[in-house]
Formats: structure tokens, sequence, C-alpha cells
């Protein structure tokens, strides 16, 4: 071959930092050693992937073109390289999850694939559904856990399970004591939601089709720790997945209400690049997944 996977590798790594010192540090080597690397790869097949701005360093469409091949080609070697290593059967995994998945499923699952393969290294990133979506089209993380719809040609996207949002109160609320609530009172009510961008505010945003634009949204917060706190301390009433708050209802700080008129369901999704080698530690996580929670996908 007229290339090492080291050019390759310095190439990714400018790809994603469009800068040759993070990358250079991202990859513990010198700068000058980084640049020698990509010049290389550049002269020796009479390319260039990147335009040239002052430090930065932006991907062209070659480049871009390049870099789905280069990806998919490190996944397929490493993976390789892992079933080459005697003492484990996986490669590492990154991992991205949405705040209620990473939150209260994810971690689980780590736990349960450190147990399976104790010598493979896995890290996770916690944001919300955007973001996520966005690591994965960057190829910085191998797949993403979303709450929300997401649509893009680049990513492939495999249901994974149900869940339902609920709305609730603090006990000492006035809805509390209320059988079901009427749409006058989601009208009525201050509302403590997480913010755009997330899945969860995507499916609360389609649950109050026809009356959203009069809801009283007074704060939007991103961690959902922080919203069942606001509403535990009466500043408004939440609406969080079922997932997030089965705890706090176990435990009376929060509890239900029903709102049978609106359609509060959606599903989590899997998501991976299309372009994306799909290792054995990504097969691996998705059947984990989908064991711990008695779900087929």
């Amino acid at each position: 071959m007229n290339f090492t996977f080291r050019q390759l590798e310095v190439f990714l790594a400018v790809a994603r930092y469009q800068n040759l010192t993070r990358a250079a540090s991202a990859l513990s080597m010198s700068q000058s050693a980084a640049s020698t690397a990509l010049k290389e790869l550049e002269q020796k097949f009479d390319i260039q992937l990147f335009d040239r701005r002052g430090k930065r360093l932006q991907i062209n469409d070659f480049g871009r073109l390049v870099r789905i091949k280069a990806e998919a080609l490190i996944d397929q070697a490493e993976d390789f390289q892992s079933i080459l290593a005697q003492h484990h059967q996986v490669g590492d995994l990154r991992v991205g999850a949405t705040l209620t998945i990473g939150n209260y499923m994810a971690v689980e699952v780590m736990a349960a694939f450190k147990q399976k393969f104790p010598h493979a290294q896995i890290a996770l990133q916690v944001a919300n559904t955007q973001t996520i979506a966005q690591l994965v089209l960057d190829f910085a993380i191998d797949i993403g856990l979303i709450e929300g719809e997401w649509q893009d040609a680049e990513l492939h996207i495999t249901p994974w399970r149900e869940d339902e949002l609920q709305v609730f109160c603090a006990p000492s609320h006035p809805y509390a004591g209320l059988q079901s609530l009427t749409d006058e009172n989601l009208q009525e009510a201050k509302w403590i939601v997480r913010e755009p961008g997330s899945g969860t505010r995507q499916t609360f945003d389609r649950a109050m089709s026809g009356i959203l634009s009069s809801l009283d949204i007074v704060l939007q917060l991103q961690h959902t720790e922080a919203i069942k706190r606001a509403v535990e301390a009466r500043l408004g009433i939440g609406c969080l997945s079922q997932v997030a708050l089965k705890e706090a209802f176990k435990r009376g700080t929060l509890v239900p209400l029903a709102v049978p008129q609106r359609n509060f369901k959606r599903k989590f999704y899997f998501v991976v690049h299309r372009h994306k080698f799909r290792t054995s530690a990504i097969d691996e996580w998705i059947s984990l997944c989908s064991e711990r929670w008695n779900i087929d996908v």
C-alpha cells in the first residue's frame, strides 16, 4: 500500500478538529510529525484534502469523500486487531446517548458490557438528540442512542424500544388532586420543559399540537434532574420520560398527572453512520441494549 494507517489517523483527526495542533495532541504526536504525515499522504497521490484558511484546515469535497472510506477502513483494521488479540473479543466503543437514556439506562448497559468484555474500553457522551446525531455524522462516536425522531440521509436509524412522556407535578400542587387535566388546565399551568433540540421537547411539542402556542413555558432546562427539582419547588409542572420519573414517583416527591386526550408516546432509536463499518463492539452493544430492556430490534 502507498499509505499508512498512521497517515489515515492523522487525516481523520485533522478532519475532526480542523486544526493540526489539536489533531496532533489527540494522537500524542508532535505537530511537525502530524504535518509531515498529512503532507506525505497528499503528495503521494497528488491530492488536496483540505482548504487552508490561516491556522484552520477545512475539509474540502474530495476530503469528505475520502473521509467516509478512511473511517470505515480504520474501523475494520481496529476490529481485525481486536480479533487477533487473544485477551478480548471486541474492541473499544464510543457511545453517545441523549439525557434520559444516558442518565437512566446506558450506564447499566455499560456495566454489562464491561462485565462481558473487561478489557474493552467504552466511553459515553451525554447530550441532546441534535448533538448526538451530529457526533455520529462527524464520526466522533460509533453509535448514538436518541429519544427523538431524526432525519438524515447519512444516518441509519433503527427503532430500539417504546417510551412515553408523563406530565407531573409536586404533591402539594393544586393539580395533584385532579383525576385528569383538561386542555384548559394545560393552558393555565406554568411549564418547566426541556430545551429545543432535545427529543423530549420534540415529543412534548408534538403532543401539545393545537395549544402549544398558548402554553406558559416559564423555564427551559437542559437537564432532567433540574426540571424535577424545579417542579418539586412548585415553580410549575413538567413533562419527562416515565423512565426518568420512576424513582421520584416511588418516593412520592412527584406525582403523575393524567392527560388522556394527548399522545405522549414515542420511540428510542439506535443511530449509526451509514458508511461506518459495523464492528463487533457495535453489534454487542446493540445486543446488550436489547437484552437488558427485553426488546428485539
